[in-house]
């Protein structure tokens, strides 16, 4: 079955970095665009970037543009959310999810196919 498994999150403190990643097994990876989405407690799920099947295309929140980086490897099938300048607001549950790629820019949580269990990110001022 398709999995999305997220690895990364932890404490830092604001100003810092961490880098998350998504391995991704059971699908075609080269179908799928992927997208990271966050949730923070008592507000709705919100889409953070997204990256084209082939990388070449890249779309980021506003909230986080310049400050985050997605990529991807599809020969291991992963994904990855480079963050830095990292600000309290920017604590939540970090999801990566995936979409066919012809769905490719939707940033609505409920047109993606497949979530990982997500990881948390505290970002503490």
């Amino acid at each position: 079955q398709v999995q999305l498994v997220e690895s990364g999150g932890g404490l830092v403190q604001a100003g810092g970095s961490l880098r998350l990643s998504c391995a991704a097994s059971g699908l075609t990876f080269r179908s799928y665009a992927m997208v990271w989405f966050r949730q923070s407690p008592g507000k709705e799920r919100e889409f953070v970037a997204s990256i084209s099947w082939s990388g070449g295309y890249t779309n980021y929140a506003d909230s986080v543009n310049g400050r985050f980086t997605i990529t991807r490897d599809n020969a291991k099938n992963m994904v990855s959310l480079q963050m830095d300048s990292l600000k309290p607001e920017d604590t939540a549950v970090y999801f990566c999810a995936a979409i066919l790629t012809l769905g490719w820019g939707t940033r609505d949580p409920n047109g993606m196919k497949y979530w990982g269990k997500g990881t948390l990110v505290t970002v503490s001022s």
